[in-house]
């Protein structure tokens, strides 16, 4: 996707914001058993097409509005994930102004779980 060079812009500044994590990492984590909310920031559509294994909806258009009833704890880890590492680290930002203290950024999003062969939910 080409995407607008003001858009890319404020995806940069966020990026400097926001620390990334790879789906390596992701997975590490998991099999860890590390305590941490995964979250998946895409639209409706995209979450029923697949997801992430062990990931939640909070789709970006309401995760502002919804992320203080699913995640009361402030210093809880989250990791949230889009469809390329964009919307999340838009996402993350978002979250930080709202007191969020350890959020990270998945990067290369779902396209990135699915290029390693991560487990996925559908339905």
């Amino acid at each position: 996707m080409q995407h607008s060079p003001e858009f890319l812009k404020i995806v940069n500044s966020a990026k400097e914001k926001v620390p990334e994590v790879s789906v390596d990492q992701v997975k590490d984590m998991q099999e860890a058993g590390e305590k941490f909310e995964f979250i998946d920031c895409r639209e409706d559509n995209e979450w029923i097409a697949g997801r992430a294994a062990g990931s939640r909806h909070l789709g970006k258009g309401i995760i502002e509005r919804d992320i203080e009833n699913a995640v009361p704890d402030k210093a809880a880890k989250l990791v949230i994930y889009c469809g390329g590492g964009f919307r999340s680290a838009l996402a993350g930002e978002a979250l930080q102004k709202m007191g969020y203290t350890n959020i990270l950024s998945m990067a290369g999003g779902i396209k990135a779980w699915r290029d390693a062969h991560l487990p996925e939910e559908k339905g």
